[in-house]
């Protein structure tokens, strides 16, 4: 596959296209994660009662713990949220749940785990989620010390920090190519 950003700008969205199709033929695991509209659009049409009806919110589809974090608000304040939008709809809660478990279930198949380990993932992620909406949102003096550490170094850090984690060399080049 050519290059997608040495292509005209028509032609731009054709070849991310193609390149995701390339990743998800790789594997089921790959292909459930590339196919997140498609698979709303599937839950949502199932016909009868399956699944719980539920309001139409923001699910992420891809909640796993790489992409939670500390985020903070316009006024400072931070907390552990959802840091990665990129698959991100509108749709039933419920909905995020079973894609959550499927993804779940589907890692754990890539990695040979076995069918128990499975089944003990999906039950404490409804577990989790049960506690979650039964207890609601905690209190400062409810959130566990491992936690509140987090928030704490991540109320401490600066763009300094982050420049310096991601930032190589500070030193500006130019590539030199052919038409320079």
């Amino acid at each position: 596959m050519k290059a997608v950003g040495r292509q005209k700008p028509r032609n731009r969205q054709r070849l991310l296209d193609q390149g995701r199709r390339q990743k998800m033929a790789r594997s089921a695991h790959a292909y459930v994660r590339g196919n997140t509209a498609q698979f709303y659009e599937w839950l949502a049409s199932t016909p009868g009662h399956a699944l719980p009806r539920g309001p139409g919110v923001w699910i992420c589809g891809d909640c796993h713990l790489g992409n939670l974090g500390p985020v903070a608000d316009a006024k400072g304040r931070i907390q552990i949220q959802i840091r990665d939008l990129d698959q991100t709809v509108i749709g039933n809660p419920a909905h995020d749940l079973v894609r959550l478990g499927l993804s779940l279930a589907m890692a754990a198949r890539g990695s040979n785990l076995p069918g128990i380990t499975t089944a003990y993932m999906l039950e404490n992620m409804i577990r989790g989620y049960e506690a979650g909406l039964s207890h609601g949102v905690p209190d400062d003096e409810d959130i566990p010390e491992p936690i509140d550490r987090i928030l704490q170094q991540a109320f401490k850090r600066r763009w300094r920090n982050l420049a310096e984690e991601r930032i190589k060399d500070v030193t500006p080049t130019i590539p030199l190519g052919r038409r320079f």
